[in-house]
C-alpha cells in the first residue's frame, strides 16, 4: 500500500479547500494531481506531507496511520517549485543535508550523495553553489536532497512551475525515467495537462475541493467521467446540441450541450450529404498539426485539428468554403465552468 486517503476534508474559514477526498496512491506509482487554481489539489498534497491537518478523515502511508504525525515522523521527501536550497551551501551539501541532521555515518553520507549526483546527471558538479546552476540543475538538486534519506513518499508540488517551456519538458522526460529507476511512491501536484498526462501513470482530476475522476492518462482523456473532467483535459468545442453538425450524423442529447474534440472535426471540400457548411476563418499552423478555426452558417464557431500529411492533401486556405461534420462527441448531465 502507498497512500490511503479516507474521507479527508480541510476547511479555511468559509472556504473549503477539500470535501470528503477518498484516494488510493498505489505503491511505487507516480500520480499527477491535476485542476485549476483553488481546486484543493496544492491542499491535498500538504495534507499528505503533515504541513496541514485534515479536520475530518485520515490518511495512511504505506499502511500506517499518519493522519497525527508530524512532518518528520512521516519519512516523506518534498519538493517545492521555488527549489528552496540553501545558497550557503554547495551541491553536494545540500544534498547532504537531510542525512547529516539524522546523524548518519560519514561514510554513508558521502556515498549516498554521490550516488544522487550520479542519479540526477549532476557528477562533477557537487561543489558548486546554487547560484552557479541553471533552474534545471537546481531542481534536480532538490530532488536528489529529497531523495536523499530514502523517503516512503516522494511529494513535488508545481515542480517545473517556475522553469521555461523548454527546460520544463526536457525535465518531464528526465523524472520519468528517474522515477522508473527509484520506484518510490511519488505524487506531484500540476495544473499542466500536458505535464500531466505526459508523466504519470495515473491522473486525479479536482475540482472545488473534490475529486472528479481517477485513471490513467488514455481513460481521463477518452473516457472523461465529466464535462469539466472533458473540458480541463485537452481543447474541446461546447456547442448545443441541437446544432445540425449533430442532428445531421446522429448524435441525439438529452442534454442541452455537446462536447467534440478539434480531431474530432472532419473536414471535407465537398459535401456528402450529412455535411454541413463551414468557413474557414482561420488557419494557425503549430509545426506537427495544423488548427483550423471554422464558422458555421449558423454563427458558431468550431476549431479543428488536423494532420501536416491532411491539410496538405485539402489544400485548404483562408476563406475557404468547405463541409465538416463530427467523428464523435459526447454530453453530459451538467457542465462545471473553470
Amino acid at each position: 500500500m502507498g497512500i490511503l486517503i479516507q474521507d479527508v476534508s480541510k476547511r479555511f474559514g468559509s472556504f473549503q479547500a477539500v470535501d470528503q477526498v477518498n484516494l488510493e496512491v498505489k505503491s511505487g506509482s507516480l500520480v499527477a494531481l491535476l485542476g485549476p487554481s483553488g481546486s484543493g489539489k496544492s491542499t491535498l498534497l500538504r495534507l499528505i506531507s503533515g504541513l496541514e491537518t485534515p479536520d475530518v478523515g485520515r490518511i495512511l502511508i504505506t499502511g500506517e496511520d499518519a493522519t497525527d504525525r508530524s512532518v518528520q515522523d512521516r519519512n516523506i521527501g518534498f519538493v517545492f517549485q521555488h527549489y528552496a536550497l540553501f545558497k550557503h551551501l554547495t551541491v553536494r551539501q545540500n544534498i547532504a543535508f537531510g542525512l547529516e541532521i539524522r546523524k548518519a555515518k560519514t561514510t554513508r553520507v558521502r556515498q549516498r550523495v554521490e550516488e544522487l549526483l550520479d542519479l540526477v546527471q549532476l557528477s562533477g558538479m557537487g561543489d558548486r553553489y546554487p547560484s552557479q546552476l541553471s533552474g534545471g540543475q537546481r531542481q534536480r538538486v532538490a530532488l536528489a536532497r529529497a531523495l536523499a534519506v530514502e523517503p516512503k513518499v516522494l511529494l513535488l508540488d508545481e515542480p517545473f512551475g517556475a522553469l521555461d517551456a523548454k527546460v520544463r519538458k526536457d525535465l518531464r522526460v528526465w523524472l520519468r525515467r528517474l522515477h522508473d529507476e527509484v520506484h518510490v511512491t511519488t505524487v506531484f501536484v500540476t495544473h499542466d495537462q500536458e505535464e500531466a498526462m505526459e508523466v504519470s501513470d495515473e491522473i486525479v482530476v479536482m475540482n472545488k475541493g473534490k475529486v472528479e475522476q481517477v485513471g490513467t492518462p488514455a481513460e481521463i482523456y477518452d473516457h472523461p467521467a465529466s464535462a469539466f473532467v472533458m473540458s480541463f483535459i485537452g481543447p474541446v468545442n461546447v456547442l448545443p446540441s441541437s446544432s445540425r453538425i449533430f442532428q445531421n450524423n446522429g448524435f441525439d442529447s438529452a442534454h442541452p450541450e455537446m462536447f467534440l474534440r478539434p480531431q474530432d472535426v472532419l473536414i471535407e471540400t465537398s459535401s456528402n450529404g450529412s455535411t454541413v457548411p463551414a468557413r474557414i476563418s482561420r488557419l494557425i499552423h503549430l509545426g506537427w498539426e495544423i488548427q483550423a478555426e471554422l464558422t458555421l452558417d449558423d454563427g458558431q464557431v468550431v476549431t479543428a485539428h488536423l494532420t501536416r500529411d491532411r491539410f496538405d492533401e485539402l489544400k485548404l486556405e483562408p476563406e475557404q468554403r468547405v463541409y465538416v461534420k463530427p467523428k464523435d462527441a459526447k454530453s453530459f448531465p451538467l457542465y462545471y465552468s473553470i
